[in-house]
């Protein structure tokens, strides 16, 4: 149950959660420390007094480098406490990228960990600012229990811009996504309410807390709803899965390929529950196989609750616990009644119920635009919806099924193919752990369609995959004309199999 007003900045927020439920746990990491709500809304108050004292204030723009532990969200809520104009990026970040985006934000500001994930960030830091006349850096360590402090006001509505998030920018530069405290707290309340999140929910998080659905929508469901958030900053499935158990977690999963972990240590001990607590994963941020849901609830007994969104426009659609079998097994979800989403043929038709088309959005969680202006003119319609890039349809009760991405089509002899559908279907086969397909050049044809997949047991061959295919029902010009076998696949800190990669690899 909601019991906040979400129509207001993060900073206010933490201020009535503090106030409302001050001794009530609200973080914990795998280091074993522990913060209340008032604990936290302290140390944001001290942390911004630093920054404060380093110059920052309303609209500095700051980035920042942390890993999924205390810090990083303490940080987040100092800035947003300030005013300041936020860039999270991931710890995977290369040196290359990090140097493109602290250029293209204009940061005054680069906060890093100490001694975190084996990086020598402070090394890493000075480097950066003896190159970049004008940007400081800071790099922080694990903070103690502080005292009350007052730090300045922050100041501006709550619609003026306040977070960078980058694309991943796995095939080009990265893209700036601008988003306000406004459009940010939206998404953390759409998933909130489909989730039906409360205070006794504990919820594990495994993935990089410098994505959007970490520091921006999972701690604004925190202050929303009074849940705990069990933060792990290195995924290890084995002893993440042990932590989450100790601290007794009731949401667990964040993407497919944390859920398929847990998935396999389930399996080894199928009469001793890896979370006794359980009552639902959550899958979002990268395609998830069509049998997950079943899996799930075969080897746990809950369901997998999945959503879809992007940076640009977070929790478009969720699924909900209350949702039917049927719609848990296919599709993402719907979304609330302040999100409007329509399919769009390549013409430009408003497509019906049923029909495939690009995906296009309009609601509060979509982004105002872009860092580079050029780039939002070409992303909004002329009715000011979002275009996605993203294939789907809606059914008739407004639920929403991700069929691929626009440009995720193998063109085989002038034909179109859809990587998606190929994949949904070769991801039911016994001896298919996972299954990525990809486009590469042939001269007879155009493309040709290679399935990559993850074997469980013994690897099959081509002709299984096709035999298999024929009593789907799947015509032979959506056949793979090339498989390969991998023992992992290459994805991205989110889960997102590294397509580019795989194309590169075999292309030659």
């Amino acid at each position: 149950m909601l019991e906040i007003d979400t129509s207001t900045r993060l900073w206010d927020l933490a201020e009535q959660r503090a106030a409302r439920d001050g001794s009530a746990e609200m973080l914990v990491d795998e280091r074993g420390r522990r913060l209340t709500f008032a604990e936290f809304r302290d140390h944001a108050e001290r942390m911004a007094e630093t920054l404060s004292a380093r110059g920052v204030g309303p609209g500095t723009p700051v980035t920042w480098r942390l890993p999924t532990v205390v810090e990083a969200l303490v940080v987040t809520c100092a800035l947003a406490r300030l005013g300041a104009v936020q860039n999270p990026v991931m710890p995977i970040c290369g040196e290359r990228e990090l140097r493109f985006i602290l250029a293209r934000t204009g940061a005054e500001l680069f906060i890093t960990a100490e001694g975190q994930l084996g990086l020598d960030e402070a090394w890493r830091a000075d480097r950066l600012i003896t190159d970049r006349p004008g940007l400081d850096a800071l790099v922080v360590a694990a903070q103690g229990q502080p005292s009350r402090r007052t730090a300045p006001n922050s100041a501006g509505p709550d619609d003026d811009v306040r977070w960078i998030f980058f694309t991943s920018g796995t095939t080009a530069d990265p893209k700036g996504a601008r988003h306000t405290d406004a459009s940010v707290l939206a998404a953390a309340q759409s998933m909130a309410v489909r989730l039906d999140c409360t205070k006794a929910d504990r919820v594990g998080l495994a993935f990089p807390i410098a994505h959007i659905g970490g520091c921006g929508i999972w701690l604004g469901a925190a202050l929303i709803c009074g849940c705990t958030l069990v933060l792990d900053a290195a995924f290890e499935p084995e002893r993440t899965s042990r932590f989450f158990h100790a601290e007794e977690v009731t949401l667990a999963g964040s993407g497919a390929v944390f859920i398929q972990a847990y998935l396999a240590l389930q399996r080894q001990q199928p009469d001793t529950p890896l979370f006794p607590k359980l009552r639902a994963m959550t899958a979002g941020g990268s395609a998830r196989p069509i049998t997950l849901h079943a899996d799930t609830k075969r080897a746990f007994g809950v369901p997998v609750l999945s959503g879809y969104g992007m940076t640009e426009a977070p929790v478009l659609a969720m699924a909900g616990p209350h949702d039917p079998d049927d719609t848990l097994h296919a599709t993402e979800g719907r979304p609330k009644p302040d999100v409007h989403l329509r399919i769009v043929a390549p013409d430009g038709r408003v497509l019906g119920a049923g029909e495939e088309g690009e995906i296009r959005a309009k609601g509060p969680q979509v982004m105002p635009g872009y860092l580079d202006a050029s780039l939002t003119r070409d992303v909004f319609d002329e009715d000011g919806y979002l275009r996605t890039g993203d294939l789907g349809m809606l059914d008739e009760r407004g639920y929403l099924t991700v069929t691929g991405r626009l440009k995720d089509i193998i063109i085989r002899k002038g034909e179109n193919i859809s990587a998606r559908t190929l994949e949904d279907a070769l991801a039911s086969h016994q001896a298919v752990a996972d299954v990525a397909v990809v486009g590469l050049p042939d001269a007879g044809r155009g493309e040709l369609a290679c399935a990559v997949v993850v074997p469980r047991g013994n690897a099959p061959t081509l002709a299984d995959l096709t035999a298999f295919l024929a009593d789907q029902g799947l015509p032979p010009r959506q056949w793979p004309e090339r498989l390969e076998t991998v023992d992992i696949l290459p994805r991205n800190a989110t889960g997102k199999i590294l397509k580019t990669e795989l194309r590169e690899r075999y292309s030659t």
